[in-house]
């Protein structure tokens, strides 16, 4: 054992000095012991955005957290190392912060994907010990089988444990339960000097706190223990449509102020045609709302809220009574509210449906230039006016999703920004969700319009209300120190502690490998 490791290191050395040379030559697999290190591929250069092509110079197959731990602390020992490493789940990055160039990507996939579950008894928690680089998808179709499940999901389901929680994993669910970052309870993490380390909110609760919503920065999960509920058989799914944006606002508002009776809230804009088909294609019921758009110089604006109520079967509430009592409170165009029952696996896994239809299409391996933004209450029209200043509805390709969430179901000790919002508990998150592609003469120009369209959109909602990116991309660490605040330096103070080399997370450009960021205050 003693000289099978021996034997890594010495390779392991090769490795560095191979990638710290213009002269790469890692070519085909090598034998780095019990690492399975190959050459790059063409998934691990690219992301879900199509934007950035970063090639790293390795890529890791970890078969356990123990490999991961292995290149890590060779690299943080290393004094001539300018190596970085990043950790890539299903690839959904927009912005390339999963590359690595020249580096090496760890290929979270690759370890197995344990699921160990806890059914609590007696007033007890349930839980699931779940790999990093297992999917949500795997842990919902596991607890399903135990009539249990996660609070907190995020509306795609097909990434893996571990990306989610390094950002925050939101959804319709969240104004309840919180983000995914609220419902773990344990996480095991790889650190950047390579150390593994089991942390929670009792234990090495700074290191907990850092990794959740760290961006990868401080170290790369690979275990996570998630809170888990009883599951619902059903879900009444109900969509509301409207024409003014404050009362669209108010009804979400409204919704919110009502955990008790609805499980899960979301909204967003109808801008075209295109829009509003492309968000039913997983609501299978006949919507006759038929709206006029208006023309191009006058263009009418529509807006939709959608709810939903979990239906367990076995006790005393009648879901369709639960619908009524809350829409009658709703002010949405009259006659025009839709309701259908669905599972509560097919419920979550809506946009699977979409996504395959967009497949079908050759539609979804196309750039996605994606911006998503957490904005305060307050801002939420200015939002809404700085979006139609900058974007086109008749040729708009994509969804704006606008729902709101509640600031105190988000913890304050991890590493996500939220927008300074005074005593208002509601904010909204805000995603452009538009697709360009290059085979309908969106090419590289036009993507290169769309890009910079957002990025004004993202600089004066910063600006001007207050907003703060979610998923975030900055060029340049000044944009990142504007964006942490008065937070930057707990953030640069965790990096150092955790990650003083900054080998880790390259692809956000947050640190650069070999500035003297990492310190800054």
């Amino acid at each position: 054992m003693e000289i099978a490791m021996v034997c890594t290191r010495v390779n392991l050395l090769i490795l560095i000095l191979s990638l710290c040379s213009p002269y790469k030559f890692i070519q085909s697999p090598m034998d780095f012991g019990p690492l399975n290190l190959l050459p790059t591929t063409t998934t691990a250069s690219s992301d879900f955005g199509r934007i950035l092509f970063h090639s790293p110079s390795a890529v890791l197959k970890p078969q356990s957290p123990r490999d991961i731990s292995l290149l890590l602390s060779f690299l943080s020992a290393s004094s001539l190392s300018k190596v970085t490493v990043a950790a890539r789940g299903a690839g959904h990055s927009i912005h390339g912060q999963a590359q690595a160039l020249d580096g090496i990507v760890v290929e979270m996939c690759s370890l197995p994907s344990e699921i160990e579950f806890h059914e609590g008894g007696g007033g007890d928690i349930s839980y699931a010990d779940v790999s990093g680089g297992a999917m949500w998808i795997e842990l919902l179709e596991q607890s399903l089988k135990l009539g249990l499940a996660p609070r907190s999901w995020t509306d795609y389901l097909y990434l893996t444990i571990g990306g989610t929680l390094s950002n925050a994993g939101i959804s319709g669910q969240t104004f309840k339960h919180g983000p995914q970052i609220s419902n773990v309870l344990q996480l095991e993490v790889v650190t950047g000097r390579g150390e593994i380390v089991t942390c929670s909110p009792t234990k090495d609760a700074e290191l907990f706190n850092a990794v959740l919503g760290g961006l990868g920065q401080f170290g790369i999960i690979t275990r996570a223990r998630i809170l888990l509920q009883e599951a619902p058989q059903k879900v009444k799914w109900v969509r509301a449509f409207y024409d003014d944006f404050d009362i669209f606002t108010e009804d979400q508002e409204l919704l919110v102020s009502m955990p008790d009776l609805v499980d899960y809230v979301e909204g967003f804009i109808v801008l075209n045609e295109q829009s509003l088909r492309s968000s039913s294609i997983a609501f299978p019921a006949n919507m006759d709302f038929n709206p006029d758009f208006g023309t191009n110089s006058w263009p009418k604006i529509y807006y939709c809220i959608e709810f939903a109520v979990h239906d367990y079967q076995h006790d005393n509430t009648n879901v369709e009574q639960v619908v009524e009592v809350i829409s009658r409170q709703m002010s949405h165009i009259a006659s025009h509210l839709y309701s259908v029952e669905v599972s509560y696996f097919d419920f979550l896994n809506r946009v699977r449906m979409e996504e395959m239809s967009l497949r079908n299409s050759g539609l979804w391996d196309v750039h996605h230039p994606w911006l998503n933004m957490f904005v305060p209450k307050a801002g939420i029209q200015d939002l809404r006016d700085l979006l139609m200043d900058n974007i086109s509805p008749d040729n708009f390709e994509g969804l704006i999703l606008i729902y709101p969430l509640l600031r105190d179901k988000w913890g304050t000790n991890t590493s996500v920004v939220l927008p300074e919002s005074g005593s208002d508990q509601v904010m909204y998150v805000v995603g452009i969700l538009r697709s360009a592609n290059p085979d309908e003469g969106c090419s590289h120009h036009c993507l290169q319009e769309l890009l910079r369209h957002h990025r004004h959109v993202a600089n004066t909602a910063g600006a001007r209300i207050g907003a703060k990116q979610y998923l975030a991309h900055h060029p340049t660490p000044a944009g990142w120190h504007r964006h942490f605040g008065r937070r930057w330096e707990l953030f640069a103070d965790r990096k150092t502690r955790f990650d003083p080399l900054a080998i880790l997370g390259p692809g956000q450009g947050i640190f650069p490998k070999g500035s003297d960021a990492v310190y800054a205050s």
